[in-house]
């Protein structure tokens, strides 16, 4: 019996270690590397949620590779909404600078 509570008190303690070790790594990594959004509306229609408003996809949003990468048009990019700073917004790229849309 105090075996047992001794490999309770192991795993917990094991737990405990790698769960303090991957949050810290878990946000770093959705911070800076990548992360999931889902996608609802019908402004990216066909593309994204082509179900329309009763379904919504998932995508994932890679941080990484836009760094030093030349945005063209018809790329599909997130960006922070200017209305709810707290929000994502995804949209497709329709003009680039310096481009007169009318």
């Amino acid at each position: 019996m105090a075996q047992a509570q001794g490999l309770g008190k192991k795993y917990i303690k094991a737990f405990f270690k790698g769960f303090f070790v991957a949050v810290p790594v878990t946000v770093t990594f959705l911070d800076r590397v990548a992360c999931v959004a889902r996608v609802e509306g019908a402004s990216m229609q066909p593309s994204l949620n082509p179900g329309g408003r009763q379904a919504s996809d998932v995508v994932l949003l890679n941080h990484w590779s836009i760094r030093n990468y030349d945005v063209q048009r018809g790329d599909i990019v997130s960006l922070v909404s200017p209305r709810n700073p707290e929000q994502k917004i995804i949209k497709r790229v329709i003009a680039l600078e310096g481009d007169i849309i009318k």
